[in-house]
């Protein structure tokens, strides 16, 4: 859950999938749209799907036991090297570098190194390097690890360092020469790529519309049916291709949805319809037990004050 998400927005989607998931059987047994609602709002869904992969693999590859080298948690659906690197040290005491934001940030100011972080070979240097100097195996490891994490979440912080503060200052080039705010050095930002896409909810006496989608971003996600707008188009003429011909268009909402590289700009229509070109749900069943990804989920609040 801690990949690519910040630990105060997960604190509570944790605690309520170990309350329904707590084992590792539990996880694998899980259907997957149930899965995909407990993890309804955290993104990134090829995550959640990733996770059970990996539990299915641990029950039936390793009878439920948690494997414990770095090859084999390497070898598990969605753990790279720095989730393995995380696993072994914390939880098995395995002289194994993490390297994330934080460590990037730390280690390339000690150094002054002018590595984009984004470098394979960067990375693969300091995996190497600190694993040189880890204790011994144990719980030191552990501490070793949550140390650097720690050190750069809450000290060698990216825009404002409190390098006053920090042990390692004295071994710091970057603090000794003033460069803090030269490092890390970051790739360079890709312009993300504007779609203008409507959203349909689409109601009829059964409920509203949602469907999974094919392709694209969200793939394999349900969504309220979508459409990325090309010249001229109208939603009008969309829902006619879908064979929604009659219908009462009862309010429309703007906003706006940032992907890693996408941004959409979203106009989510309302109409009422006696045809359904795609499955219907109540309303009280999609929020209950539909997943939907945020980038639909925000059109309900075009129902407000109706």
């Amino acid at each position: 859950m801690l990949q690519q998400t910040r630990v105060e927005a997960v604190k509570e989607y944790y605690v309520r999938f170990m309350k329904e998931l707590p084992t590792v059987e539990a996880l694998a047994a899980c259907e997957e749209e149930r899965l995909l609602k407990l993890w309804e709002g955290l993104g990134y869904y090829s995550r959640a799907r990733n996770l059970q992969k990996a539990a299915k693999t641990i029950v039936s590859v390793y009878g439920g036991e948690f494997p414990k080298s770095i090859e084999e948690l390497k070898g598990l659906s969605g753990i790279g090297s720095y989730t393995a690197g995380a696993i072994a040290s914390i939880a098995f005491g395995k002289r194994a570098a993490a390297v994330d934001g934080n460590v990037f940030r730390v280690c390339s100011r000690l150094e002054e190194n002018p590595s984009v972080i984004s470098d394979p070979k960067y990375r693969k240097y300091l995996e190497e390097t600190l694993s040189a100097v880890y204790p011994k195996e144990g719980s030191l490891c552990a501490d070793f690890t949550q140390s650097i994490f720690e050190l750069g979440a809450l000290v060698c912080k990216p825009t404002s360092p409190v390098c006053l503060e920090c042990p390692l200052k004295g071994l710091c080039r970057a603090y000794q020469n003033g460069t803090q705010h030269k490092y890390p050095v970051l790739p360079q930002k890709r312009e993300k790529r504007l779609e203008k896409v409507y959203v349909f909810l689409i109601e009829t006496p059964q409920g509203f519309c949602i469907r999974r989608r094919k392709q694209g971003v969200l793939r394999g996600m349900n969504e309220f049916p979508s459409h990325v707008v090309e010249f001229g188009e109208s939603a009008e003429n969309i829902l006619n291709e879908w064979g929604v011909y009659e219908f009462n268009e009862r309010k429309r909402e703007k906003y706006t949805h940032i992907f890693t590289h996408i941004r959409w700009d979203i106009t989510c229509v309302w109409v009422q319809t006696d045809s359904a070109p795609f499955d219907t749900f109540a309303l009280d069943e999609i929020e209950e037990s539909i997943s939907l990804p945020t980038a639909f989920k925000q059109c309900l609040k075009t129902l407000d004050n109706e």
